[in-house]
C-alpha cells in the first residue's frame, strides 16, 4: 500500500473511532498480544494488554474501556467474565471476542453476555478493526483468508473431542460418525 492511501485509511480510521480510542486486549498468547496491540495503536487506538482474566478484569473495573478483544479460551478461566466486567462497568462498550474454535454455541454465548462480534483466530488486525468500527446495522466485511471447509470440520471436531473430555467413542457417537473414522482424522495433522 502507498504512503498516501495508508494515510487516509489511518485518517478515516480516526474518524471512526472517536474521542476515547482507549481498547483492551486481552490473549494469554503473548506473541499475539503484543502484535495486536502494536498493530491496533497504528491504526489510533490507545490499547492496554491484560494476559488473564484477572487481569484483564481488574483494567476493565478501573478503567473500562470503549473498545476490547477478548479471547475465550485463556489459562485462568473464560474471557467471557471479562466481557460481562466491561458490560456492567460500560454497557456502550463495543467488544469482539476472538477464538481458536469457531463453534456456533460460543458464538451465541458471546453474544448474549455481550460482545459485539465474534471472530475465530488467527484474525488479522484488518479484521479486528473492521469488527470493532461496524455499526450495528452494518455487517463487517467477509475475512481476506477464512478458513478452508475442512479446516472448519476439523475444528468442529476437535471442539467436541474436548467436550467429551478426549473420549473417542463418546465424540464419534455424537458426531453421528464411525469410531474408526473418527480416529484416522484425529491422527492427521490440521488442514490449511
Amino acid at each position: 500500500m502507498n504512503d498516501r492511501r495508508r494515510t487516509r485509511v489511518a485518517e478515516r480510521d480516526l474518524s471512526e473511532i472517536g474521542e476515547d480510542r482507549s481498547l483492551l486486549i486481552v490473549d494469554d498468547d503473548e506473541p499475539f498480544l503484543r502484535r495486536l496491540a502494536r498493530a491496533m495503536e497504528k491504526r489510533g487506538f490507545e490499547p492496554e494488554m491484560a494476559g488473564s482474566v484477572a487481569a484483564g478484569r481488574a483494567i476493565a473495573t478501573a478503567r473500562p474501556p470503549a473498545y476490547a478483544v477478548v479471547d475465550l479460551r485463556l489459562e485462568d478461566g473464560n474471557g467471557l467474565d471479562v466481557v460481562e466486567t466491561i458490560r456492567e462497568k460500560r454497557p456502550d462498550a463495543k467488544v469482539v471476542v476472538l477464538t481458536g474454535y469457531g463453534a456456533i454455541a460460543t458464538a451465541v454465548a458471546a453474544v448474549k453476555i455481550g460482545a459485539t462480534d465474534y471472530l475465530s483466530k488467527p484474525a488479522d488486525a484488518n479484521e479486528v478493526t473492521a469488527a470493532l468500527l461496524a455499526s450495528d446495522d452494518e455487517l463487517p466485511p467477509p475475512p481476506e483468508n477464512p478458513m478452508s471447509a475442512d479446516r472448519v470440520r476439523w475444528e468442529h471436531i476437535q471442539r467436541v473431542y474436548e467436550l467429551c473430555d478426549r473420549n473417542v467413542s463418546e465424540t464419534a457417537r455424537r458426531l453421528n460418525m464411525h469410531r474408526r473414522t473418527l480416529q484416522r482424522i484425529l491422527a492427521k495433522r490440521s488442514p490449511k
